[in-house]
């Protein structure tokens, strides 16, 4: 099958579809813009062949500021299904999610200067959907297209670790052949994201004792004080195999009251699943350290959502397919580990190999500096389109 070409790719029509779709508010938070993208969404997706359904979201859980475990609603997320008894099927995902909320002042886009432009999302990642739609046409259009099978994942919760979405996640990535992901590029270049660390979350609850500050405060048991020493010793086993980052403590009282509550918010980022492991079991027995020296309770809430995404031999032949594909084009493909973590690592963990950054190039991400650099989006289309021709091809068994 001839390669796909940049004059395969209708550029114009991507450009305009990614100032829409990012004039649309979809802080994950945001469900009316959810609501509003994914209706926008399943319109342009309807030119591929097959069944768009929307999913409920799974029910997650937060810790409030008072402690208590409230259920967080999400949006729906976006199902296609392409030939799905073909006996080779893949599976390509995206968010619809920003980190933008509705009240935040970066809401539209602008042009930076000639080929760059600015706005929420557009990088990261509806021009990166905008990327794996208009690469999909361009493989229906091609001859011998019909073989391969797909589905097609655009979920509303990325941005916050994709809990609503994991279990949907698991159930598409099952039984498929290779999988693609359209977070941007690592480096403005086209670097591609190699490697990467996990990422969890966790909430620790610590219940004290009140007292009155100048009466009897020998009476109380501290919350926050017992909080403060468990984010100084949380930060002291932060070392090259994991990273701890103690973000917020949430709690207190009056200044004439010892505070009974409090709650600290931290994340860690472990290079291997081993060292995910190990800090659950030195978290247990740091706990139990700080509730003898406090005289505290805690109840922790979260854990690891994304496990770490190590490359193997499977994962490594797409990477090496895609810089072939990109040679093919006189794209120069190059990638690099990196501490991020995205769906890919969901992915990576049911055993399927990923590329997770088929995006634009762009840069400055989760910043109101977000940029996209325009004329990727039908050269990384071209690549995409090329890649899933020669999966359809048998690049890959």
């Amino acid at each position: 099958m001839k390669p796909t070409s940049l004059s395969d790719i209708d550029q114009d029509t991507m450009l305009s579809q990614v100032i829409a779709w990012s004039r649309i508010n979809t802080g994950t938070a945001n469900l009316d813009g959810l609501a509003r993208q994914i209706d926008v969404l399943a319109e342009a997706f309807s030119a591929l062949p097959g069944e768009i359904e929307y999913v409920d979201p799974a029910p997650v859980t937060v810790v409030n500021a008072s402690g208590e475990e409230v259920e967080k609603p999400h949006g729906k997320h976006m199902v296609l299904r392409v030939r799905p008894t073909a006996n080779r099927r893949i599976l390509l995902t995206g968010h619809m999610d920003t980190v933008f909320p509705k009240d935040y002042f970066f809401q539209d886009v602008t042009w930076l200067e000639d080929g760059v432009l600015g706005g929420p999302g557009v990088a990261d990642m509806k021009g990166g959907i905008a990327v794996m739609l208009h690469a999909l046409m361009a493989f229906e259009r091609g001859a011998g297209a019909g073989s391969l099978g797909y589905d097609v994942l655009l979920n509303s919760d990325e941005e916050t670790g994709s809990l609503a979405s994991a279990g949907l996640i698991a159930e598409l990535a099952r039984g498929k052949l290779a999988a693609l992901t359209y977070e941007p590029a690592a480096l403005p270049d086209g670097t591609l994201a190699h490697a990467r660390g996990g990422s969890g979350n966790y909430s620790v609850i610590i219940t004290g004792q009140s007292a009155h500050a100048g009466r009897n405060p020998d009476d109380g048991r501290n919350a926050i004080v017992a909080a403060a020493d468990l984010a100084v010793r949380l930060k002291a086993m932060h070392c090259p195999d994991i990273s701890v980052n103690p973000a917020k403590i949430e709690g207190g009282s009056a200044n004439n009251v010892v505070p009974d509550h409090a709650i600290l918010r931290f994340n860690i980022r472990p290079q291997s699943i081993e060292a995910g492991e190990k800090f659950e079991r030195d978290l247990k027995q740091l706990l139990v350290s700080i509730e003898t020296a406090h005289e505290v309770s805690t109840h922790t809430h979260g854990g690891v959502s994304r496990p770490p995404k190590p490359v193997d031999e499977k994962a490594q032949k797409l990477f090496d397919l895609v810089r072939e594909c990109g040679a093919e084009l006189g794209q120069t493909i190059k990638w690099k580990s990196t501490g991020g973590v995205c769906d890919g690592n969901n992915i990576a963990a049911c055993g399927v190999p990923v590329v997770d950054t088929m995006g634009v190039r762009g840069g400055s991400i989760h910043s109101p500096q977000e940029f996209m650099i325009t004329e990727s989006l039908a050269e990384r289309a071209a690549l995409s389109a090329r890649v899933i021709q020669r999966l359809d091809e048998g690049a890959i068994s």
